[in-house]
């Protein structure tokens, strides 16, 4: 076993085919499936399951896979501690929509500044896709609803939100669940951490929403609820944020749920040097707040 096998493996694990991880490392596709079945003699066992056209990791391929990332990391980590390089190379990170938005674009303008060497690619979604994308390795870290308790991960804390109610300017009072027993609401895809603080709310007040209707963006919320048309729920930063945000009633939530946590987390055992030095960017610019000083 090599590290080029192990790069070879990665690559074919993560694009489920030969001639596309060829095309990536920029190797002939024989001498993929050349160094793949050489691999797999050497550990005594089917890293993939054949399917036609295309590779599919067996139960086995799934655990080395975590093994050849972390080999691969720390590999790379070693070669640039000991040559005092500059972190490079790509940084994928992953983050709620909100943080992108208001709290995070001053950070990574001075990252960028202090580090061109890296190439730090920007995706936004719900915080389940965010962690799903961490613990595959598409994501080397990613801002998420905290804490989160899975073994494979850790983190930091690192921005703490309100979150409030929103409805339409003519709504009555909302103090509580009760207040809006059946009410239509609009929110993220069910992998949304706020989606469920929201539902929790309702339920914790043995009440329930109407209708849950699926939105892309919190700008389509706004407009939602500006319209008339239900509920929604968001950090009191991000509405701050936005146009229109006086069009609609602001309601804050009872302070069991009231606030809540953004985590930076990543797989753990693999900090590279690009997302240590981002670690150390948040820390000296005081955004990370310790648990409660």
């Amino acid at each position: 076993m090599d590290l080029v096998q192990l790069e070879i493996f990665k690559a074919v694990a993560e694009h489920g085919s030969i001639s596309a991880a060829a095309a990536q490392i920029h190797r002939v596709p024989s001498n993929l499936t050349t160094r793949i079945k050489q691999l797999e003699e050497d550990l005594g066992v089917d890293l993939f399951i054949r399917e036609k056209s295309r590779l599919r990791l067996s139960p086995a391929g799934w655990s080395f896979l975590e093994y050849a990332r972390r080999i691969l990391d720390l590999v790379q980590e070693a070669r640039a501690t000991v040559a005092g390089e500059e972190p490079q190379g790509a940084f994928p990170l992953g983050s709620l929509e909100s943080t992108a938005a208001v709290r995070i674009p001053g950070l990574l303008a001075t990252y960028n500044q202090q580090h061109p060497k890296v190439d730090l690619d920007l995706s936004t979604g719900p915080s389940g896709t965010m962690i799903d994308g961490v613990l595959s390795g598409r994501l080397a870290a990613a801002f998420v609803d905290g804490p989160v308790l899975h073994p494979a991960l850790e983190g930091i804390p690192a921005f703490e939100e309100e979150m409030v109610i929103i409805s339409p300017l003519h709504h009555g009072p909302i103090k509580r669940a009760a207040d809006v027993n059946g009410e239509n609401i609009y929110a993220f895809r069910s992998n949304c951490s706020y989606r469920h603080h929201f539902e929790k709310w309702f339920s914790t007040d043995a009440a329930v929403p109407g209708k849950i209707f699926e939105m892309e963006s919190y700008h389509g919320m706004l407009a939602c609820v500006s319209a008339g048309a239900g509920l929604a729920l968001m950090p009191r930063s991000m509405l701050q944020s936005m146009p229109g945000c006086a069009t609609v009633s602001v309601w804050p939530l009872a302070a069991d749920f009231r606030y809540l946590t953004t985590w930076l987390v990543w797989r753990r055992g693999t900090v590279s040097r690009s997302l240590s030095m981002f670690v150390r960017l948040l820390e000296e610019r005081g955004v990370v707040r310790a648990e409660e000083n």
